[in-house]
């Protein structure tokens, strides 16, 4: 008979992140059937969700804004590599300022808590962590992009940002640990699951499927990306689950090897394997170049017999991610970064000049004009667009299912798809951010 041994399958082995003091209040501690139990009020729960979804909105973690600085020093940067990474570093400095959040889509809001066994709340958790990230969405320029259905096809918006996914988890312990994320559509709509076999694990085979599943992703949930793999798991939703966190950094300090008790572990010699291939697929940071990444995170887990599931998404440009805390000594969250100036360079990178376009003529002779140059070119385009969206575009394309003309403008215009976040008092929009049309499809 063979020996019972049970380790956790998550074994995080350091936590290295910074994090700073949000209040000591809220928290106290009372003695009951001989432990010290940690009572939270759950005003302490609402104040830690509105001062994470905000900062979430307007800062960046250290660590990415580094990886940005370090397009621009690379020689093997293109100059579409170096002119994404520097306009994203000037979009940080101008979203510290915290008015104008860092991206117009300011996501789903995602809370992932762990909850000490001595940890009391005495109230539905959800509902006190809701009310803070109700709260600001309500106070700040974000954007409402949750859509609630009344029936299989009649939706609104709910005005709100709500409902949040909140899924909380019990431990051992007297703490209370969480994983904040707001995570936007792009980045969540390139989230796989491949169910795979057995005969997808050797060099060959994996080697041959990463380099092809590579472009699924695509440029739609604008690079670079912090990218996860995840190859087993006990079920697809556990892989899948696998991958959000890791690629939100959350499993940087596991094991780097596996054990007979079948731990997770990061396979280091295939993240670089894996970015070696990102780095050469050509795309870039969106336009053609090397920086597809900034990095991967290859999670090996244990699978059933007869199961080999594969997971793999990204986190965006928009790295919105950060962990918090509650213990006796008061409420803690990470410090992310409020001095984006820092990593700016001193003067703008030397780049090719873009070329001009002028949109206030005939589209015949815009397209001409475009077809003479290659899809990496950049563009600096000057005149009238018309902005839409999903809506728009769906009424757009059931005019031209149904065999119906659609509006002469739509045709003698060129379509930016955005939906911008709430307009600041005195601007003229707020935050703004075009996609495609490959988006709406």
């Amino acid at each position: 008979m063979n020996e019972f041994i049970y380790e956790k399958p998550f074994q995080i082995l350091k936590d290295e992140t910074k994090y700073r003091l949000l209040t000591r209040d809220y928290v106290s501690v009372i003695e009951a059937g001989g432990r010290r139990i940690l009572q939270v009020d759950p005003a302490g729960l609402e104040l830690l969700a509105k001062e994470a979804i905000f900062d979430l909105s307007f800062y960046l973690r250290t660590s990415h804004l580094e990886k940005l600085a370090k397009i621009l020093d690379d020689p093997a940067a293109t100059d579409n590599d170096r002119f994404v990474a520097y306009t994203m570093l000037k979009n940080t400095v101008i979203s510290a300022g915290g008015e104008l959040p860092w991206c117009q889509d300011t996501g789903t809001a995602i809370v992932i808590g762990k909850k000490g066994e001595n940890v009391w709340t005495g109230v539905d958790d959800a509902e006190a962590l809701s009310k803070g990230i109700f709260t600001t969405y309500q106070e700040k320029n974000l954007r409402y992009s949750q859509i609630v259905p009344f029936t299989m096809f009649e939706e609104k918006n709910s005005c709100t940002n709500l409902p949040a996914q909140i899924d909380i988890y019990a431990e051992e312990g007297s703490k209370y640990k969480f994983l904040f994320i707001t995570k936007g559509g792009g980045s969540g709509n390139k989230t796989f699951l491949y169910q795979q076999t057995k005969s997808l694990l050797n060099e060959e085979s994996l080697t041959k499927f990463v380099k092809e599943k590579i472009k699924d992703l695509g440029t739609s949930a604008c690079p670079p990306y912090h990218l996860a793999l995840v190859i087993g798991g006990t079920s697809a939703e556990a892989t899948l689950k696998a991958v959000k966190a890791a690629s939100a950094g959350y499993y940087d300090h596991l094991p780097t090897t596996g054990n007979e008790s079948g731990r997770a572990f990061r396979d280091t010699e295939w993240e670089k394997k894996i970015e070696k291939i990102c780095f050469e697929y050509g795309v870039g940071a969106q336009f053609g170049g090397k920086y597809f990444v900034h990095d991967v995170r290859v999670i090996r887990m244990p699978r059933h017999a007869a199961s080999c599931p594969v997971g793999l998404g990204v986190s965006c440009s928009a790295d919105r991610n950060i962990k918090a805390y509650i213990s006796e000594e008061g409420i803690f969250i990470e410090e992310l970064e409020k001095n984006s100036a820092r990593f700016m360079p001193a003067k703008a990178p030397e780049l090719e000049k873009p070329v001009e376009i002028n949109l206030d003529r005939p589209i015949k002779e815009v397209l001409a004009e475009l077809t003479r140059y290659p899809v990496r070119t950049r563009l600096s385009l000057t005149g009238t667009l018309i902005v839409a969206r999903d809506m728009a575009h769906a009424r757009i394309k059931q005019l031209i299912d149904e065999g119906k003309p659609i509006p002469e403008y739509f045709k003698n215009h060129p379509v930016y798809y955005a939906g911008p976040a709430k307009t600041p008092k005195g601007m003229a929009s707020g935050s703004f951010g075009p996609t495609t049309a490959g988006r709406m499809d």
